[in-house]
């Protein structure tokens, strides 16, 4: 990839980027809970975060097929890095108040919303087709290698430096971020003589979106594994410390499952997959195994083999989904889909982590978690049913509206 112009700059500019997002929710978790301890108050900041991006991601999508870009990803970066350093600079002062983080978090949310919808309109213009396999493959990897980092360079830094120089280096990394990606030498798009107005375009989009079974259908299984993903998240860690011996197997689980999650992006690049959306969808069902692991409460070892094979299905689902919706999509809507698919994911995750401890309470944690297993299982399997799913090709030409 080192002899693709432009390449090198994407992949530093994104691993920047994908570590400050890392970094901030540990941050801001710790901060917090430094300043008041309450739990209520730490759930309101990081609800104040995500809900712009549930209200904001396809208007980001149309902005970014409507500009350069780079240039939205630099805005959103550099929205994200001062969002940061207002926080640091406050916290350095000894100013914690629970209204300014809000504020704050929510501009950063509208960051999020506004940047994640560049991630394939920038590997297709830096990237040529038959080598962005590989490119969503390096992304794919970086992106899992700073979610285990991040949250461990978070806390270390909050140790040793404090609460407030963490934001203020977090806010560096976007900084420098938004920079990279903003230098980005990518060719002008071409005229169009009779250009659609805003609002046309964002009901374009959903048109893009609803005209593809095989897309339509696939964010359908993605929202369900993200739904998947959150249940766990909430009951895996309490049955870890009530069954499984304490804290560290629960850390120990989870990092087989980001150990597999970057060697699925890994060896995406090297298979031959001639039919993708079978194997994603194949991936997807992946998950129904550490939910009946963690069901039927497995020794610790085997859960972390399951959830590892489950986020090795991910990191393979990432780069071919990617790799596929930039071969299908035309690129003058590829942000505007490629929102819709984050907008799901972001969405599904929250309300699987909401519902899942509630549901435990009354149930048991074993009836929500082998539901979830039954429902992502199906869902996935049933996507290959379709005609459309079955006949994808990593040969098939770009379709159009």
């Amino acid at each position: 990839m080192a002899q693709i112009p432009g390449f090198g700059r994407l992949l530093l500019g994104r691993t920047l980027s994908f570590l400050a997002t890392a970094l901030v929710p540990m941050a801001l978790t710790l901060a917090v809970l430094d300043a008041t301890g309450r739990a209520g108050d730490l759930g309101l900041v990081l609800a104040a975060e995500l809900a712009p991006q549930l209200l904001l991601l396809p208007i980001g999508g149309v902005l970014a097929d409507r500009f350069a870009p780079q240039k939205v990803a630099f805005a959103a970066d550099m929205t994200r890095g001062l969002a940061q350093l207002v926080i640091g600079i406050e916290l350095l002062c000894g100013i914690v108040r629970i209204t300014d983080l809000v504020i704050l978090s929510a501009i950063t949310g509208i960051g999020v919303a506004f940047g994640t919808p560049t991630m394939s309109p920038l590997v297709i213009a830096t990237v040529p087709q038959e080598h962005r396999l590989r490119a969503n493959g390096y992304l794919g990897v970086v992106r899992g290698v700073t979610l285990v980092a991040g949250p461990g360079v978070a806390g270390v830094l909050a140790v040793t430096v404090g609460p407030g120089w963490t934001f203020v280096v977090t806010a560096v990394l976007f900084v420098v971020a938004a920079c990279t990606l903003g230098r980005l030498r990518i060719a002008p798009r071409p005229v169009v003589e009779h250009p659609v107005t805003f609002f046309r375009q964002l009901a374009d989009g959903w048109l893009e979106v609803r005209s593809r079974p095989w897309f339509w259908s696939n964010l359908i299984g993605h929202g369900v594994s993200n739904l998947t993903a959150g249940v766990l998240m909430t009951l895996g860690p309490l049955i870890a410390v009530q069954s499984l011996g304490g804290e560290l197997s629960w850390v120990l689980i989870y990092q087989a499952g980001m150990a597999g999650l970057v060697i699925g992006a890994l060896v995406a690049p090297r298979l031959r997959v001639r039919r993708p959306l079978v194997v994603t969808s194949a991936c997807g069902a992946l998950f129904a195994l550490p939910m009946i692991s963690f069901a039927a409460l497995a020794p610790g070892w085997v859960d972390a083999l399951a959830y590892g094979a489950a986020m090795l299905g991910v990191g393979l689902l990432n780069t071919l989904w990617q790799t596929t919706m930039q071969q299908q999509f035309p690129p003058e809507a590829l942000a505007r889909a490629d929102s819709y698919d984050a907008l799901l994911s972001f969405a599904a995750r929250p309300l699987g982590m909401a519902v899942a401890a509630p549901i435990a309470a009354v149930t048991g944690n074993a009836v929500p978690l082998l539901t979830m297993a039954v429902l992502v299982a199906v869902v996935n399997l049933a996507i290959i049913a379709l005609p459309d799913v079955r006949a994808m090709t990593t040969e098939k030409e770009v379709t159009r509206l």
